[in-house]
């Protein structure tokens, strides 16, 4: 019995030598796991196209005439077109709801617009050439101008500000810089139409037209401001869609200073569009152990 006991105390302690003896197996550190949140931070560039809609208010100085021709007054003309072109900026997201960033974007445009205004004299008495003063005949004078107005590209350099309402989700406000090329053109005639006999007389005798304003084109840079919203969301990491709405006020310039085209002419434009953005370094969220 003795012998018994002590062969099975000799196996326990060869099974626990050898067990001491074999090589444990070695830690290996669990990869880093990236976490599944959507990053807005970093370098992006896109295209964009759209439609812009806006107003020329315009105020034509009186014009000095030996003729009573009546003055034009102020009036507002619709400008209206196409849009498209591209955008480069940055953003941080500063925390999981907020993004913060610079975006510069620069347009082509196709909006323009042109318009004739009139205004015509009440019967004056004149000479056979329509001078006033005469009482053999009797005249009326008609001024007509000849305008177009048309905004053939635009940039802006702006701020922007942004919430998320889901992580692919940006809503956000923008503004600052516009910088547009504006052209405008005038040309304004004088036309006498002259009547008799006498001055009640409504048998047409005669007319003439002339320029008195020679055809002017001035094209130039205008700088103003602009303030928008947009939305955009994101489809994978790199790429998303947004759509866009900026207002701009490019302000007034005076035109053709000391001749008979003389006018302040102030702009102001609504633009909407939509486009797409590639993100350049889409940055996943590493988590740490």
């Amino acid at each position: 019995m003795k012998q018994l006991v002590m062969g099975i105390v000799g196996s326990l302690v060869a099974t626990s030598a050898l067990a001491a003896d074999l090589a444990s197996k070695p830690y290996v550190k669990a990869p880093a796991l990236v976490d599944q949140v959507w990053s807005w931070t970093g370098f992006y560039a896109g295209l964009n196209a759209g439609y812009s809609w806006g107003r020329a208010e315009t105020t034509v100085a009186p014009i000095a005439l030996p003729f009573p021709a009546t003055q034009f007054g102020a009036f507002g003309q619709n400008i209206d077109g196409w849009v498209a072109g591209g955008q480069l900026g940055y953003n941080w997201q500063v925390d999981p709801k907020w993004v913060l960033g610079l975006e510069g974007d620069i347009q082509a445009m196709g909006e323009r617009s042109s318009r004739t205004v009139t205004t015509t004299s009440a019967r004056y008495g004149s000479n056979i050439v329509g001078i006033p003063g005469g009482a053999d005949f009797n005249s009326i004078a008609t001024l007509t101008a000849n305008l177009s107005y048309d905004l053939q590209w635009f940039a802006t350099f702006r701020g922007r500000v942004g919430v998320l309402s889901d992580p692919q989700t940006l809503w956000y406000a923008t503004g600052g810089l516009a910088v547009g090329e504006f052209k405008y053109s005038s040309a304004t005639a004088l036309g006498i139409q002259v009547f008799g006999p006498g001055l009640g007389g409504t048998t047409p005798l005669g007319g003439f037209n002339f320029p008195i304003g020679a055809g002017a084109s001035s094209t130039d840079t205008r700088v103003g401001w602009t303030v928008g919203a947009g939305v955009e969301r994101k489809f994978t990491r790199n790429w998303s869609a947004k759509l866009e709405y900026l207002y701009m006020d490019f302000g007034s310039k005076t035109y053709f200073v000391g001749t008979a085209n003389q006018a302040d002419v102030s702009f102001h434009d609504h633009v909407l569009r939509a486009g797409f953005n590639y993100a350049f370094t889409p940055t996943p969220v590493v988590a740490r152990y």
